[in-house]
């Protein structure tokens, strides 16, 4: 622990030095010009206020150079504390009092080796102010209490302050998250799409030049549709936008996954029941893990002529259904990224359900359950 304590950094961006600061370093001077002059004991008075002057500056630099402000301070004050028990007979100014604030600030701002090496001085400084201002053990106590507490208060706002910061940084790791995933959902399903026109255009360019015409026709509309969400995405990620108000698909667009058959497998889609008091969310969900689906159907089913989409709503539910016709071992994609898995958090998170593997009548199924309302939670 205390070598965790000692390796610690110091925070990042310390706020620069403000007018308050400013204000501040002039107020104290301004007292201490104003205590000596209502004090009878002027003998020292050069000494005693050049002390307070020098604990007054160093708060300007409290921030940026906590260990340098608390050893300058603290420094100056035990010189002048031994001095008064071995040679002097001069009593100090209440405006030194301001010495309380830089504990605090070493503790908000130092590095941890910062913050041991300045307690230190403080610690050793404490003892020797007390013996030149002979106190009960009540009021050493106070004393001691006083600093402490200081420092435990700039260690907890220090505290606060970087768990801030760690869930500002967990919510922009779960949009950057949920933004590679609509990238994977959306944009990728498109591109694959793409790629598997026009491997079958390039199959059928020669032997059947009208069907090839036509591809090209499929491939035009799905790169100017891609190029779209993509435009939208890029847009959340330019301007700050929640990911939640990025443009989303819902179960009305499940038909634009129907294609005819022919190089590729062909997509049957049918939809059945009022989609309409669908909720949003469960509907771009069941849009995203219909696509996902096709997608590993196309990608991975090894001999498939045909893939069937079939979404059903019930009183209280929502059932997708794909189907192909393909190999029942080879329509799961080998690796472990944003597709099976995606799928099923999405499904999870809406309160359903999924299975996806082998049909027992042949071919792979994918099989969600979702709620047509999603409950507040």
């Amino acid at each position: 622990m205390l070598a965790g304590v000692w390796a610690e950094s110091r925070p990042p961006r310390p706020p620069v030095r403000v007018w308050r600061d400013w204000a501040l370093f002039s107020g104290l001077v301004a007292i201490s010009l104003i205590e000596m002059l209502l004090r009878d004991d002027r003998a020292w008075a050069p000494v005693v206020v050049g002390v307070s002057v020098v604990v007054a500056a160093c708060l300007l630099w409290r921030r940026t150079r906590p260990l340098a402000a608390v050893a300058v301070a603290f420094g100056a004050v035990l010189a002048f504390d031994t001095a008064r028990i071995v040679a002097i007979d001069a009593t100090g100014l209440q405006s030194i009092a301001a010495l309380l604030v830089l504990p605090y600030a070493l503790l908000r701002w130092g590095a941890g080796r910062e913050a041991v090496l300045g307690l230190g001085i403080i610690l050793v400084w404490l003892p020797v102010t007390l013996v030149a201002n002979p106190a009960s053990p009540a009021e050493m106590v106070a004393g001691y209490g006083f600093f402490l507490f200081s420092a435990a208060l700039g260690a907890a706002v220090r505290y606060r302050s970087r768990s801030h910061d760690r869930e500002i940084e967990q919510v922009r790791l779960r949009q950057r998250n949920e933004l590679a995933r609509e990238l994977h959902d959306t944009v990728g399903h498109r591109v694959s799409a793409i790629a598997v026109q026009a491997q079958a255009g390039r199959a059928l360019s020669a032997a059947d030049p009208e069907r090839a015409l036509a591809t090209l026709i499929t491939i035009e509309e799905e790169a100017s549709r891609t190029l779209t969400e993509m435009r939208a995405l890029v847009g959340v990620l330019r301007d700050g936008t929640d990911v939640d108000l990025a443009p989303r698909r819902g179960v009305v667009d499940v038909e634009q996954l129907a294609r005819p058959g022919g190089e590729v497998p062909g997509v049957r889609v049918q939809v059945a029941g009022d989609i309409e008091a669908i909720d949003p969310a469960v509907s771009t969900a069941l849009y995203l893990i219909a696509a996902e689906a096709v997608t590993n159907a196309t990608r991975h089913a090894s001999g498939a002529t045909h893939v069937s989409v079939d979404v059903t709503t019930r009183r209280s539910r929502v059932h997708l259904r794909v189907h192909d016709d393909g190999g029942a071992g080879t329509t799961s994609p080998s690796h472990d990224g944003y597709g099976l898995r995606g799928m099923a958090e999405r499904a999870s998170l809406l309160g359903g359900t999924l299975r996806a593997g082998p049909d027992p009548g042949g071919g792979w199924s994918v099989d969600a359950s979702l709620p047509r309302t999603v409950r507040p939670s």
